[in-house]
């Protein structure tokens, strides 16, 4: 976990703002919440470095999608590589049918449509919850606007879900 913290800061994470401070600290406060609902470590270092290539909600990007090796060399190949499907969701297209056998996803980097496996899709709901839980507990007025809408679609993901992030959804959304 250090190195990659080490690299996420280096990159800047710690002067970029995000709701509840800084970039840097809302990863490691995503890392701290999949360690709190028992994820494998992969899944873990990945909620650390979710936004390393931006994504479709925060483009601010601290790494290359071209130079991938670089973070698989800090954070292990599994890590990178369900980093690099976060960050490639085409949101709009992909996040309504991610829970649907054979739901398409777009990589909004190279405009491909995927049939991702269920584990890669668990993956990114798992990190999708704890990104958006940590958003909307740092900033009630995000919790107001999109709260419902956010409910809406963890409950349409409940397959996907592991029983603690399910908990965290129901305790946190309205």
């Amino acid at each position: 976990m250090n190195d990659l913290r080490d690299l996420l800061a280096a990159r800047g994470a710690g002067e970029i703002a995000h709701p509840g401070g800084t970039l840097l600290a809302h990863l490691e406060r995503v890392h701290d919440l999949l360690g709190r609902w028992e994820a494998r470590p992969a899944l873990r270092l990945a909620g650390l470095g979710h936004a390393f290539y931006g994504t479709d909600g925060f483009p601010a990007a601290l790494g290359e999608v071209t130079r991938r090796d670089e973070l698989a060399a800090v954070a292990g190949e599994e890590t990178e590589r369900i980093v690099y499907f976060y960050a490639s969701c085409d949101r709009r297209f992909s996040h309504a049918r991610l829970a649907e056998d054979g739901g398409p996803f777009r990589d909004r980097f190279t405009g491909v449509v995927l049939d991702p496996p269920a584990a890669l899709r668990r993956d990114f709901a798992e990190i999708t919850v704890a990104n958006e839980l940590d958003v909307v507990q740092a900033n009630p007025e995000i919790r107001a606007r999109h709260g419902a809408e956010l409910l809406e679609l963890f409950t349409s993901w409940r397959d996907l879900l592991s029983a603690p992030a399910w908990r965290a959804v129901r305790a946190a959304l309205p």
